[in-house]
């Protein structure tokens, strides 16, 4: 009994090596929204990507917009990671992002017109990944109507395919490239079902099918298994960097629901959306804009109907990338970035476009939320809760002097700085980076 413990590893064998060899201490670094979206991630990412080895996508679908901007050039990001711009590192599409095949391949056509080259050798999708297809998308506006309340949808069937997932009719990328007789099996299966449910639903099946044999043999190249890929990456002691999608206050299960999108936006979409388990989970990036914005519907305790919020808007060209819509803004809400962090665990914040409110005299910051005349220590849960908050704030000078070509955290206003210190003080998270213009070159590193 004894030699067979030994041989097993107790005293000191092949089983503890095995772990002293699999990198253990290897740690993704996550970039997260910790408002409504629209905090400026792809910059972060892009900045980020430079020296990773790999960057992925865990979630959401082409309802995201991320820009980044990269010598004069912008490129608009949907479904693909903005790490792609970084020539020397892998793009993942992980298992829990829903793909629209057709919108893939014009995303990249675009941005290849930009300016984006050697993708084809670095994008990687997984075979798990659920397919996003035009009926969902059909589908998705009409449930909207259907409900009689303007949740703020962004008709990129993100919600319908995500259902599909959850009720498990959904297909996979994977079926598409594995069986084609069962993949039309299961595609005629699923768009009879939403046909019945929807009877002005118009599907040309046969044409659908066609274009997706096409589409098979087009994405064939790129997909693969994900899981083993990216624990391979880990024990070979690669960089991985992972671009949340949305954003924190969008989470289906943590955001102002139900004015959210369908997938895990917080960190804990990381997980499932990737396969990589928690212990693998290091830096995460909470990246926060100066002020607050919000596109579509939902309670906004600190939002601005006045000149101010003007101001914002016209000057941040606060203009939704996926939506095209206007972004309703108001004041940087503590309170709720003291929310996002409990449920993220920020090590790090990045703060961007600072230089929105240069031309402002004075601040105002949100810390707190009262109810029925008493303040309150959680964020409510319920919107009708939320929607009849009193915020409590504090008002700090502005600096009314340009930030624009700053590029020293040194060489910032003083009231510049307070502002940030005080972000620092009231969230207890260090704020590392600060974004102060469009292009890559326009971010403060604070060492």
């Amino acid at each position: 009994m004894a030699a067979s413990c030994q041989m097993n590893g107790v005293n000191g064998s092949p089983r503890k090596k095995a772990r002293i060899n699999a990198n253990d201490n290897n740690r993704v670094t996550v970039v997260l929204g910790a408002q409504w979206g629209d905090e400026g991630k792809g910059k972060v990412v892009d900045m980020l990507a430079t020296e990773v080895d790999v960057v992925c996508r865990c979630q959401g679908g082409n309802n995201a917009g991320h820009t980044v901007v990269v010598e004069g050039a912008e490129y608009d990001f949907h479904l693909l990671p903005s790490g792609i711009i970084n020539s020397k590192c892998k793009s993942v599409i992980g298992n829990g992002v829903v793909i629209h095949l057709p919108g893939l391949f014009e995303e990249l056509a675009k941005n290849e017109q930009k300016g984006l080259t050697n993708w084809q050798n670095r994008l990687i999708i997984s075979d798990r990944a659920h397919l996003v297809f035009d009926f969902h998308q059909q589908v998705d506006g009409m449930q909207e109507a259907q409900k009689g309340q303007e949740l703020g949808t962004t008709k990129k069937g993100i919600g319908p395919t995500y259902s599909s997932k959850a009720i498990r009719n959904g297909i996979r990328i994977g079926e598409l490239l594995a069986d084609f007789d069962c993949f039309k099996e299961k595609f005629i299966v699923l768009t009879n079902m939403y046909k019945r449910m929807f009877p002005t639903l118009e599907v040309d099946i046969d044409a659908e099918l066609e274009r997706y044999k096409k589409y098979a043999d087009q994405v064939r190249p790129y997909v693969r298994e994900t899981v083993s890929y990216l624990d391979r990456c880990l024990k070979d002691n690669m960089k991985i960097l992972v671009e949340g999608a949305n954003a924190a206050m969008l989470d289906i299960d943590f955001g102002t629901y139900p004015y959210v999108t369908s997938s895990n936006c917080s960190v804990g979409g990381v997980c499932t959306g990737l396969g990589l388990p928690p212990n693998r989970i290091g830096e995460v990036i909470g990246v926060v804009k100066a002020y607050t914005t919000r596109v579509g519907a939902g309670p906004f305790p600190t939002e601005l109907n006045d000149e101010i919020g003007s101001l914002l808007q016209e000057k941040g060209h606060e203009i939704g990338v996926t939506t095209k819509r206007k972004r309703r803004c108001g004041w940087l809400d503590l309170f709720l970035l003291k929310y996002t962090n409990m449920i993220n665990g920020y090590t790090g914040i990045c703060i961007t476009k600072l230089d929105i409110l240069d031309t402002l005299p004075e601040i105002k910051l949100a810390v707190g939320y009262i109810i029925d005349g008493k303040k309150i220590d959680y964020f409510p849960s319920n919107i009708k809760d939320l929607a009849k908050v009193e915020v409590d704030y504090v008002t700090v000078p502005g600096w009314e002097t340009s930030t624009e070509n700053v590029r020293e955290f040194a060489d910032l206003p003083e009231n510049a700085k307070k502002y940030v210190e005080k972000i620092e003080e009231v969230l207890d998270v260090p704020v590392k980076w600060i974004g102060v213009g469009k292009g890559r070159e326009s971010i403060i590193t604070i060492h």
